[in-house]
């Protein structure tokens, strides 16, 4: 992964071109790096493999019928270690295992919110376990919860 003090390199994938912008502002605020978006699966399936990221933030109901839960699938086969937050209104359509995600992030967030949790999300990627309480804006998914108590 990467070092604490480097920025992380950040996924969105996200069809709302409005929360897309608003995210990315937020995640370069928190001084990390966009690296790519993506609205539907067809648009993550179409990013070239030399793609590198650290942390994917993504929508469960995508653009052109697609769904989040896809979406993580094929990062996990494409891009191993990379660390997988659901960022959706409809947290009850995540599966009981995540599909194989860390966490999510429930909208509507707060900006203050989405700050906590990356600070959170990045003690964790850079630096396991966090140090810091684990945020009410995000919520770790049960097997990966259990990884970082």
């Amino acid at each position: 992964m990467t070092s604490p003090s480097a920025p992380l390199s950040i996924l969105i994938v996200e069809d709302e071109a409005l929360l897309a912008m608003d995210l990315e502002t937020m995640i370069e605020d928190a001084g990390h790096r966009v690296v790519a978006e993506a609205a539907s699966l067809h648009d993550v399936a179409d990013l070239p493999d030399d793609c590198r990221f650290d942390l994917a933030f993504v929508d469960i109901q995508l653009a052109r019928g697609t769904s989040g839960l896809d979406v993580s699938r094929l990062i996990q086969q494409r891009w191993h270690g990379t660390f997988i937050v659901f960022v959706t209104a409809n947290p009850s359509k995540i599966p009981e295992d995540f599909a194989g995600a860390h966490g999510v992030i429930p909208k509507p967030f707060s900006r203050n919110g989405l700050m906590a949790a990356m600070r959170y999300i990045e003690e964790g990627v850079c630096d396991p376990p966090p140090i810091s309480p684990q945020p009410a804006s995000f919520l770790a998914s049960p097997a990966f919860s259990a990884t970082w108590s």
